[in-house]
């Protein structure tokens, strides 16, 4: 099977982004293929590499990024709704004269297109979150 996975809740005020991450831990290790795992409306914020977690918190942001890089997963961040929330890429610092980027490894930003994509070429979009 392959997935889509869309997250639209933020890491830390509620459980859809863990929900989403042990989701896609489980389906990968049963053998499934994640096609791509997109952040959208608060769930955005599940891609800044400013997110400091306690020590005895997970930090859900680094161990999406870390998923990505074990699994090679693409992880999308919309465009629009990252703009809203003052994340930026190195492209989007440049297009927007902003003087610094905030965009976690592994993760990278684009449009709704990436969605519409993503689905068209798996078998399931699954959302996690309202």
């Amino acid at each position: 099977m392959k997935y889509v996975i869309q997250v639209n809740e933020g890491p830390y005020n509620h459980e859809a982004s863990t929900s989403a991450l042990n989701f896609v831990r489980a389906a990968l290790d049963a053998g499934h293929e994640v096609f791509r795992v997109f952040f959208y409306h608060d769930g955005v914020n599940n891609g800044t590499r400013y997110t400091t977690p306690p020590q005895d918190d997970l930090n859900i942001v680094n161990t999406w990024s870390e998923l990505a890089s074990k699994h090679e997963l693409d992880l999308v961040v919309c465009v629009a709704a990252a703009q809203r929330r003052g994340i930026v890429d190195e492209g989007e610092q440049s297009r927007n004269g902003k003087d610094g980027n905030n965009i976690a490894p592994g993760f990278r930003i684009s449009g709704l297109g990436q969605l519409i994509e993503g689905c068209v070429q798996a078998d399931r979009l699954i959302v996690f979150g309202d």
